[in-house]
């Protein structure tokens, strides 16, 4: 079971972006996630026009380490580290490690 799964909200906890928050768009790797509006580069393009792109520098969103990012707790609004228990019934569900709340249910 991943820590970090797609549409979890994280923040940026090391490099030039550290301290925004987005959403997880993609995992690229297992080592490597997507995030909205983080890691932001420009990257010249060729036009395609069997894709109908045109060319010219457009900004995009380039993939980040699993380990520069942390998940946000809602409840003390700060990045926190996430465990993996296993329920009574068997389920395994991820836990915020600073005050043992389930993160998906």
């Amino acid at each position: 079971m991943n820590r970090i799964k797609k549409g979890d909200d994280v923040i940026v906890i090391t490099g030039r972006d550290k301290g925004k928050r987005g959403v997880v768009l993609m995992l690229v790797k297992e080592t490597h996630v997507l995030v909205e509006g983080a890691n932001k580069v420009k990257k010249h393009e060729r036009p395609n026009p069997m894709k109908n792109t045109p060319g010219g520098i457009i900004e995009k969103e380039m993939p980040l380490h699993i380990s520069n990012i942390a998940l946000f707790n809602p409840v003390t609004q700060k990045a926190d580290r996430v465990g993996i228990k296993q329920l009574e019934d068997g389920k395994r569900v991820r836990y915020f490690k600073s005050n043992g709340e389930v993160v998906d249910v």
